[in-house]
């Protein structure tokens, strides 16, 4: 499903918004969120159960797509289906992966839904 520019930017900022704000209210011992602009990084401290790294989840207007750089499943590049963010590489679902690879990163399991 192409997006309108305006459509993009709507659907990507309320996403960006959706996740940090579940990410913080799962209040997981050693994750920092921070949402500036386009970029939501989640920093997780390594330590007892967690794996720890950094998250960075943006949007890329150019391309109409939502980016995720993670330290559990490497990078990848999301396009809206007409359903939800699908990747386009091998038809991964975004907030599924996010989802597991934050609990990998935490050592909790965050809802994104």
């Amino acid at each position: 499903m192409a997006l309108s520019e305006n459509e993009f930017e709507q659907m990507a900022e309320a996403l960006l918004g959706r996740l940090a704000e579940s990410i913080e209210s799962a209040e997981a011992d050693g994750v920092d969120v921070e949402l500036q602009g386009p970029v939501l990084t989640v920093e997780i401290e390594a330590g007892a159960g967690r794996r720890g790294g950094t998250f960075v989840i943006s949007k890329h207007a150019p391309t109409r797509q939502i980016w995720l750089s993670s330290p559990v499943s490497g990078a990848s590049h999301y396009a809206f289906d007409g359903r939800t963010w699908m990747s386009t590489r091998d038809n991964a679902e975004l907030l599924g992966r996010l989802a597991g690879d934050l609990a990998q990163a935490a050592g909790v399991d965050i809802d994104l839904a």
